[in-house]
């Protein structure tokens, strides 16, 4: 065989992939090991620097919100949010009572946002209006004829107290979630909270995706995701588990494991069922604003939400067993 003929027949295969994906799979698993590296320098380094890398990725995240709803004349005031999610986050981290700190930072911040969505000061900019229009041209048509919004990117008719609710929304889905990924790192064995926040939902994503494209037969909700399935979540829920048991086996000794043996179990259930959830609500509010992604900052993978709302709607849960489990 030519060497042309096996260069097309790869790129068939790649082809085949990338459409029973969904996703240009050699950018994706380009972009993931950039990811994996980053929040491993950041570990290695500090757990004050991978804090750090959380409020970033979370302020880059309510930015492509910033932009996501300005395509349906939605206006969530992002300066406002920025400033009550740095705070909420370095709160929860820095003040002893950490709990107690996040919570008081997300009662402030909800009038606070409140009140800027409902001035002026949500007004889009020059830049939203460009990164609107951007996307916008990328739109799938079909998608923006069933979005459950008329396109208005004046937001001149859309109601005040949309932007309110929307913004209040906001506070509640990136920085309130997003506390629940820094309380664990104020705890004893902060890395391995850290694996068990972000690398054991992505590794649901993984498993989901490997067995949805590998065996994928009976729709999970076709209506809200096309290419969610009954194996993926399975193969979801089987990825967290095995992740889930090589950190508590590398964290714990012998004696904590024969008295927890049922944690790992119960966080692959958990975090597989959890996270696809997860997905499936970014997937509904994408399909309700007309959009395919959220952003377009991670190649292969779409926005900073597309990547973390798994992580994010698993994080209070496994904050939930962990404190439960006393670990």
């Amino acid at each position: 065989m030519s060497r042309s003929n096996r260069k097309e027949e790869a790129e068939e295969a790649i082809d085949s992939i990338n459409k029973r994906t969904g996703r240009n799979m050699p950018q994706a698993i380009g972009t993931g090991v950039v990811l994996v590296a980053i929040i491993l320098a950041a570990l290695m380094i500090n757990v004050d620097v991978f804090v750090g890398l959380i409020v970033v990725f979370m302020v880059l995240a309510l930015w492509e919100l910033r932009v996501d709803f300005a395509t349906v004349g939605i206006r969530i005031p992002v300066l406002a949010l920025w400033v009550s999610s740095i705070i909420i986050l370095i709160a929860t981290y820095v003040i002893e009572d950490h709990v107690l700190a996040m919570c008081i930072g997300t009662a402030l911040a909800l009038p606070y946002v409140a009140l800027a969505a409902s001035t002026r000061l949500s007004m889009v900019g020059r830049r939203v209006s460009m990164a609107v229009a951007n996307k916008l041209s990328h739109a799938d048509a079909d998608m923006r004829e069933k979005s459950s919004f008329n396109m208005q990117d004046d937001g001149r008719h859309v109601p005040r107290f949309t932007n309110v609710a929307v913004s209040l929304f906001v506070v509640l889905y990136v920085p309130f979630l997003a506390g629940f990924i820094v309380l664990p790192l104020t705890w004893e064995h902060p890395v391995a909270h850290a694996f068990l926040m972000v690398f054991v939902p992505a590794l649901g994503d993984i498993g989901g995706l490997v067995f949805g494209a590998w065996m994928g037969r009976h729709k999970l909700s076709p209506r809200i995701s096309p290419k969610k399935s009954v194996e993926g979540l399975l193969g979801s829920i089987l990825f967290c588990f095995v992740g889930a048991l090589v950190i508590f086996l590398v964290t714990y000794d012998h004696s904590m494991w024969l008295s927890h043996w049922w944690v790992p179990v119960l966080f692959g259930i958990m975090i597989g069922i959890v996270g696809t959830f997860g997905d499936l609500c970014a997937s509904m509010l994408k399909r309700d604003l007309g959009i395919k992604d959220m952003g377009h900052l991670l190649k292969g993978h779409g926005g900073v939400l597309d990547r973390v709302d798994s992580i994010l709607m698993a994080a209070p849960f496994i904050c939930a067993v962990l404190a439960m489990a006393g670990l």
